[in-house]
């Protein structure tokens, strides 16, 4: 039987972060990271490797980093993000400050860090970018900013990398069933219809295709859209 592969996935203590180590953790060896230690516990119970990580936070950033020196890494899967609803005219300095930092910052400073072990492995590199990475949205100008950021930042890492061996994908979902969708609704004033959004764990094996796919090919940017269109009042 041949050796697991590794994954890190970012960001997975709820979501599509976790729906993706309960994806990926029969055929890979996963190593799931959270902030709070009620999600380092669930993680833990799925029998995973857990990791504490705050991308806010630069010492938990050098400190994860520092741990993944000298390991093995066939793939880097970033779940992870923030969201809050402003008006564009409206958001404050650290909205501005803690989403880009969050959604596009710190991934690339990992991506820094983690390169070499990708490289060594070529090995795949997954975003989980958003609808909001592709088009404007109203009351997102911060959030669809920092996607459209990632967006630019994934297109350019894919093609300095490519001659590497290492493959660089972004999916574009839209609206998923989850915590952070049902706050922003509730900040938006909208009515909830979880049925007609898409599962996390859709967007999982989307992930998991992606990482196991062949390795004469590269997927790079992938749309997922809810099997019926919902209403483009937000598309996150």
């Amino acid at each position: 039987m041949s050796e697991k592969r590794t994954a890190l996935i970012i960001g997975a203590g709820g979501g599509v972060g976790l729906a993706s180590v309960k994806a990926l953790r029969e055929h890979w060896r996963v190593i799931a990271t959270a902030r709070s230690k009620r999600d380092l516990s669930t993680l833990q119970e799925l029998g995973v490797e857990t990791m504490s990580l705050d991308l806010s936070d630069d010492d938990s950033i050098r400190e994860a980093l520092l741990s993944m020196q000298g390991r093995t890494l066939d793939a880097l899967i970033f779940t992870a993000a923030v969201c809050h609803t402003s008006r564009a005219c409206e958001a404050d300095e650290h909205m501005w400050n803690m989403t880009m930092r969050t959604n596009v910052i710190s991934q690339a400073l990992i991506v820094n860090g983690l390169i070499q072990s990708l490289r060594d492995r070529r090995g795949t590199i997954v975003f989980v970018n958003s609808g909001a990475g592709e088009r404007a949205v109203a009351q997102h100008a911060v959030y669809a900013a920092s996607k459209h950021a990632l967006r630019g930042y994934a297109d350019t890492l894919r093609l300095e990398e490519s001659a590497n061996g290492v493959r660089v994908a972004t999916l574009y979902p839209g609206q998923i069933d989850t915590t952070m969708l049902r706050t922003i609704s509730s900040e938006m004033s909208l009515d909830y219809e979880p049925d007609r959004y898409i599962h996390a764990s859709s967007v999982a094996e989307m992930i998991l295709m992606v990482v196991d796919s062949p390795q004469d090919v590269h997927l790079t940017n992938l749309d997922i859209r809810p099997r019926v269109e919902v209403d483009a009042r937000y598309l996150v």
